[in-house]
């Protein structure tokens, strides 16, 4: 890596510690309660309904985020996301209504696929020779800054303009950030277009049985950590009889539980096999999930969001990812790019229904999610000697 891609890699970076607040935000009790009495809604559920509409931006525009990015290069995209957000904080922010918030979580939706699928390439080609630890960044700073969520909600409710003042930071942070994006150098690689289409590579796919079950993991692994996410305090409160300024304590150990998994399972992926983290992982937070709904105590809610941030979040989406790649290497980017459709589907069906229904119901819902989500691990696991043998032929 050249010295002066380091600016342009920080950019990038710091866009996700950003993210971090932006995509967990509506997750928040006191948040919900804020948006609750801000438009007159009876349930602090029907605000899970909102943080829906995120993954319904998601899945509207991934179709068309990824050939953009190929196409016109990953600046343009940077800038596009960046923009989105900013609308996305500010709009929330200002939203005197319950319609208008599901519009304004739609363009968070947008910004989160622009930049995805720019970001991850362009770091890529900026720490080429350490593809897997560029990566893995990403996911360091959207911890680094869920972790620290319980401590920016204290500074926002001390100042003037109370909660929203961390809506209005974060709007004016990602605003600067893609300012400073139009003019951070890129490796040639990032600027230069190529003519890819991602409809006509999944006609051409050939698709089996393992490939779809790696990317119905997609699904099942994101709705393990989104419906914690967006439900976990308020069952902590309601059943767990936990107050909502310590319910928003188990963000933080969440987080922590995440950034402990970024560094562990980076050691232990060379030793092991990735794959087989696609079971373990799961299967930890199946264990978790049954706990927390027997036991219903504040401990166990606070060591449960360790435990799903450490399992659930900490990679399990990525390590699925990479493995269809080593699995399907002629079709990386298409597979890859349906990988997160499924999980942008996951995003708006699960939280919508999740709206409707009581926080145990939310646990239990995960529970099934997630150990269908190891069973297909199961089978991917059995199968993986023989398609490793196949795509290496």
């Amino acid at each position: 890596m050249k010295t002066k891609y380091l600016p342009a890699a920080l950019i990038l970076y710091m866009n996700y510690f950003i993210h971090g607040i932006g995509c967990s935000i509506l997750g928040q009790q006191v948040i919900k309660e804020m948006l609750v009495s801000r438009w007159g809604l009876a349930d602090v559920a029907i605000i899970t309904a909102v943080s829906a509409n995120l993954g319904l931006g998601r899945l509207i525009s991934l179709p068309f985020a990824g050939p953009l990015s190929d196409k016109l290069g990953r600046r343009l995209s940077v800038i596009i996301g960046c923009a989105s957000y900013a609308l996305f904080f500010f709009g929330l922010a200002w939203a005197p209504s319950y319609g208008i918030g599901c519009i304004v979580a739609i363009l968070g939706g947008l910004a989160n696929s622009f930049l995805d699928t720019a970001t991850y390439p362009a770091v890529a080609e900026i720490i080429d020779k350490y593809t897997g630890i560029a990566t893995m960044g990403i996911k360091f700073f959207i911890s680094i800054s869920q972790m620290l969520m319980p401590f920016f909600l204290g500074l926002a409710v001390g100042s003037a303009f109370g909660y929203n003042g961390l809506l209005y930071a974060g709007g004016i942070a990602i605003a600067v950030l893609g300012v400073l994006c139009i003019f951070a150098p890129l490796p040639a690689a990032s600027e230069s277009g190529k003519k890819e289409s991602l409809l006509q590579n999944i006609k051409n796919a050939h698709w089996t049985a393992e490939s779809i079950a790696l990317i119905a993991i997609g699904f099942t692994s994101t709705a393990t950590f989104q419906l914690w996410l967006n439900c976990a305090q308020t069952f902590a409160k309601e059943i767990a009889g936990v107050p909502s300024e310590e319910a928003a304590i188990m963000q933080t150990y969440y987080s922590v539980g995440t950034f402990a998994a970024l560094i562990i399972t980076a050691f232990l992926i060379t030793k092991f096999k990735q794959v087989r983290f696609l079971v373990i992982y799961p299967g930890i937070c199946v264990a978790t999930l049954i706990a927390v709904y027997m036991i219903r105590t504040p401990a166990i809610c606070k060591i449960g969001a360790f435990l799903i941030g450490y399992a659930g979040a900490g990679g399990v989406l990525q390590m699925a990812t990479a493995t269809v790649n080593d699995l399907f290497p002629k079709i990386k980017g298409t597979i890859t790019s349906l990988v997160m459709i499924a999980s942008s589907i996951c995003n708006y069906t699960i939280l919508k229904a999740a709206s409707t229904m009581s926080a145990p119901s939310v646990i239990i819902m995960n529970l099934v999610i997630t150990a269908i989500g190891v069973a297909l691990a199961l089978f991917v696991n059995l199968r993986y000697g023989t398609l490793l043998e196949k795509a290496e032929q």
